[in-house]
């Protein structure tokens, strides 16, 4: 559902809506229940406790030399090209795949003259550890599934604009992905074509060598294992 209400824009799941408060996006407003999350993230999510639901807050910042200039400020060019409206639709529409990704509760921008800024409201998964945090803990199997997951989304034609090692969390019996600021589901056309998905497993693993060197290449190719049992290209 679209809200406008104190100078925000807001789309709610339905179920959300009625108790919809546009302050849910200050953490501020949560006092001690809004505890910053330690990993991955440039200082810009909190762990949300609204017993009984738990929830994750992020606000959008942008990174490099241009996020120390305006670290939240986007040019806005229609509500079309809102990052975190389509980051919100995108996510209920892979939920809708049967994909492993949090669910939405809401998200909103403001605008401020030419710019916007804006946040996004997720569940939180309980039991689950960002990859970057245990990649060393994890067993070949756990690398395998890994893999298969990342190419279930791929065979989907789901494009993850930043697949690092803290954008996998993996639980014991699951794995899912999160952050899809700038994704997309692409054309069934671009599933026959490698590069994009060739590029997407590139960035995860130079996000695993910044993190532990050269200390993951036996993991690495398990991951790879999982990733080719595949038969679609």
């Amino acid at each position: 559902m679209h809200i406008e209400r104190d100078g925000i824009n807001a789309l709610v799941v339905p179920e959300w809506a009625k108790q919809f408060d546009p302050d849910w996006f200050d953490p501020g407003y949560w006092g001690e229940g809004a505890v910053p999350v330690s990993s991955g993230g440039r200082g810009s999510a909190w762990f949300i406790e609204r017993s009984p639901e738990h929830w994750v807050l992020r606000h959008y910042r942008r990174g490099g030399l241009v996020g120390k200039l305006i670290h939240d400020r986007y040019l806005y060019a229609g509500e079309a090209h809102v990052r975190s409206f389509a980051e919100f639709r995108l996510l209920i529409q892979l939920r809708v795949l049967g994909l492993p990704v949090p669910e939405p509760v809401a998200v909103m921008y403001q605008r401020r003259r030419l710019f916007y800024s804006s946040a996004i409201i997720i569940e939180r998964l309980h039991g689950v550890r960002p990859l970057g945090d245990v990649a060393l803990a994890l067993d070949k199997h756990r690398w395998r599934e890994i893999g298969q997951v990342i190419r279930q989304f791929h065979d989907a034609g789901v494009y993850h604009a930043d697949l690092n090692c803290f954008n996998i969390l993996v639980g014991e019996a699951s794995i899912h992905l999160i952050d899809f600021d700038k994704g997309e589901l692409r054309a069934p056309l671009s599933l026959y074509r490698t590069s994009w998905k060739g590029n997407t497993v590139g960035r995860l693993k130079r996000s695993l060598s910044k993190a532990y060197g050269d200390g993951l290449e036996r993991q690495w190719q398990f991951f790879l294992e999982g990733y080719n049992v595949s038969t679609n290209v």
